[in-house]
């Protein structure tokens, strides 16, 4: 029997996904003045930020000297949450943190509406993909109307798990040994002292010799939103992401694990007699799951030597990232940290083999699992969502595949939003972009 949809959408450009890299790519096309839709599973977007609750800007500032490297729509996003003036060049400390997540919300959700060429439906799950040749003919979504075929000219897959790129088709690849999942929650009526941090860290080691806690990480506790309230990071959940009934028990494991970490300390840490459990994440934060086989699968190895690609369209900062699935006590390795300078990521990564139409964008781009491992971080990802939905309107505009793209309008047209790439090591590049500030034509440029 064949599928009864209840109504045909036809946007320019369809972002499935309204994490950090949907929100990108979602402004990007939308600005560049193509119909966009984006949907997302979420009653809200922001991902990571929102729907897990890490509220850290990783990858917007270089660890070494705190100066601004992804700017455009990330630096915008802070900017407006009061995290720093727009002609801020450096920022301190460089991963700083989201003061308020319901404002967060409010604040994503203004922005969306503010876009005419943009609509957007929360609530609404990508669930299956309609190949037609070497292009997506049609994603298929699922909400309260039934089930939807949206008919894109291009479609950008934001959804972490590369979804629809494994369902149309696109070679991917996940690693045998996945990073675990994390759940993250908060505290209330703690009491803040120089004791608290290693209090909590002795009554977790407990709680884990005594096999009450699995796994753990850190933990890291801080008090990031209220001078009596507690931001957790340490849940540690082994799991595919992808197979839903291993998600399902790692979402019942991390509560269970959230808990025995709360009981902990309220039956040890002094400062935690009068505490309650506030809340923990809508869900579970993934890590790491499919990534696509794209035309470059960027490396380990060209992030730690800084690679220059002329086709470079966001810049990384963040440190390899790795997390194990062991219990790790002060920190989330056990293996000394890597931290590479600036560095490139190229727009080939973002481009899947076999599909025309589709770019990819966020944690599941093309790339070695441990370079990932950085990549993957909330602005470094929303970066590269902006990256993609500007090239994706470029492809609707100049009716051209991807593959084809000028890599090299791709950056000018980034350069005049403020974003694109921006490492040390491309003085020329830099030199572009100031001069495109000044108000110089493309054709002007040297």
């Amino acid at each position: 029997m064949a599928l009864q949809y209840q109504g045909t959408l036809t946007p320019d450009v369809l972002v499935c996904g309204g994490g950090c890299a949907g929100i990108g790519a979602t402004l990007g096309a939308a600005r560049s003045g193509v119909s966009t839709l984006l949907v997302e599973w979420a009653g809200f977007a922001g991902g990571i930020l929102t729907a897990v609750g890490l509220p850290y800007f990783d990858g917007i500032a270089d660890i070494g000297s705190d100066r601004i490297v992804t700017r455009g729509v990330p630096l915008e996003l802070f900017v407006r949450m009061g995290g720093c003036k727009p002609d801020a060049t450096h920022i301190h400390p460089h991963n700083p943190v989201v003061n308020n997540i319901e404002a967060l919300k409010l604040l994503l959700d203004r922005m969306l509406r503010a876009e005419p060429q943009l609509s957007f439906l929360y609530h609404s799950f990508v669930c299956g993909v309609e190949r037609d040749g070497d292009r997506i003919g049609a994603v298929i979504v699922a909400n309260k109307s039934g089930l939807l075929a949206v008919k894109p000219k291009v479609v950008v897959d934001c959804t972490g798990d590369a979804d629809v790129a494994a369902w149309s088709g696109a070679p991917t690849e996940k690693h045998a040994e996945l990073q675990p999942l994390s759940l993250h929650f908060r505290v209330g009526h703690v009491k803040q002292t120089p004791e608290v941090f290693d209090r909590c860290r002795a009554a977790v080691i407990r709680a884990h010799e005594r096999g009450e806690l699995p796994m753990f990480y850190g933990p890291g506790v801080s008090f990031m939103f209220a001078d009596d309230e507690v931001y957790v990071h340490g849940i540690r959940v082994a799991a595919d992401a992808t197979d839903p009934h291993q998600l399902t028990a790692a979402e019942v494991q991390g509560r269970e694990d959230a808990w025995a970490m709360f009981e902990a300390w309220k039956a040890e840490v002094p400062e935690f007699a009068d505490a309650y459990f506030i809340d923990s994440g809508p869900c579970i934060g993934v890590r790491e799951t499919r990534r696509i086989v794209g035309r470059h699968v960027l490396t380990e190895e060209e992030i730690t030597r800084s690679c220059r690609f002329d086709d470079a369209i966001a810049t990384g900062c963040w440190y390899l990232d790795q997390h194990p699935n062991r219990a790790t006590v002060g920190s989330a390795q056990d293996t000394p940290k890597v931290q590479p300078t600036p560095y490139d990521i190229p727009y080939r990564s973002l481009l899947p083999r076999e599909v025309s139409n589709l770019l990819v964008a966020g944690r599941c781009h093309s790339a070695t699992q441990l370079a990932a491992s950085s990549t993957r971080v909330a602005t470094t990802a929303m970066a590269m969502g902006e990256a993609a939905g500007v090239a994706a309107a470029i492809a609707v505009c100049n009716k051209s595949t991807l593959p084809e793209l000028d890599h090299v309008r791709l950056r000018d047209t980034l350069a005049r939003r403020d974003a694109g790439s921006f490492t040390d090591h491309e003085p020329a590049t830099i030199r572009r972009h100031m001069q495109i500030k000044r108000g110089l034509k493309p054709e002007q440029l040297a």
